[in-house]
């Protein structure tokens, strides 16, 4: 028990943020197939799909370079 170490605090933030990331892109893919009634200005580009997935490659490279 002498030898463990404390995980530090940006190994849980890598994986909230590819939880999060990983809920948001699974929504995006969601509103592509069933679009909603009322749309935004933009929502031709599917800015959840990509803010998920930038959410998800940056929380798996703070908990990859953490979980030692």
């Amino acid at each position: 028990m002498a030898d463990q170490k404390m995980k530090p605090i940006w190994y849980f933030v890598g994986l909230i943020l590819m939880a999060m990331g990983g809920l948001i892109v699974l929504s995006g893919i969601y509103q592509l197939f069933n679009p909603p009634a009322v749309t935004t200005v933009l929502a031709q580009t599917h800015p959840d799909i990509w803010w998920g997935g930038i959410m998800m490659l940056f929380g798996g490279t703070m908990y990859l370079k953490t979980r030692k």
